[in-house]
């Protein structure tokens, strides 16, 4: 398709603007959304990440078998939050009765433990007990050294090194 150019300077082209963009090292600003490129980094990144958290699972212990809900409710308190159970429902995007149903039994687990708000003694508050914050301390580490022994074994410290610059731009992609 033939270059069109705008009174901004900019070229247009398929459905692109191209000129110094915001968003885009080479100044590609999409005009009806993500690019073909985008779509393929995006599908080859959710592929990725899809089967390393599987994996991570996999390959970590999970002895107590709590759901992916109950362990993510004792992230969200480690280490030492406290949150109201429709605090916690919402987070996860789970309906309360489905959020007390994993709170009682990450109680009688002795996971977490229940105490009054200081605010308003009709709301409870959420937090670990000693033993939560010991498993979720435990599978963290877990995790950690399954995906660093991985790394000592798959990859090269060139890759490795690789890796390392990349995180910032998941971060970013991550926070915004």
């Amino acid at each position: 398709m033939k270059n069109r150019q705008l009174s901004t300077g900019r070229d247009v082209r398929d459905g692109e603007i191209r000129g110094a963009g915001p968003h885009a090292p080479d100044g590609e600003i999409g005009v009806t959304g993500p690019t073909a490129r985008d779509m393929e980094v995006a599908a080859a990144l959710r592929t990725g990440v899809h089967r390393l958290v599987k994996l991570l699972r996999r390959e970590t212990r999970n002895e107590a078998q709590l759901s992916l809900t109950e362990r993510s409710t004792l992230g969200l308190l480690y280490p030492d939050l406290q949150l109201a159970p429709s605090e916690i429902a919402r987070m996860e995007k789970v309906t309360t009765q489905s959020m007390s149903q994993v709170i009682n039994y990450l109680m009688e687990l002795d996971l977490i433990v229940r105490t009054p708000s200081g605010e308003d003694k009709r709301k409870v508050l959420l937090s670990l007990t000693p033993a939560g914050r010991v498993y979720v301390e435990q599978r963290r580490r877990d995790k950690q050294e399954w995906l660093a022994n991985a790394l000592h074994e798959k990859m090269s410290p060139a890759e490795k090194d690789l890796l390392m610059e990349a995180l910032p731009l998941l971060t970013k992609l991550i926070d915004g």
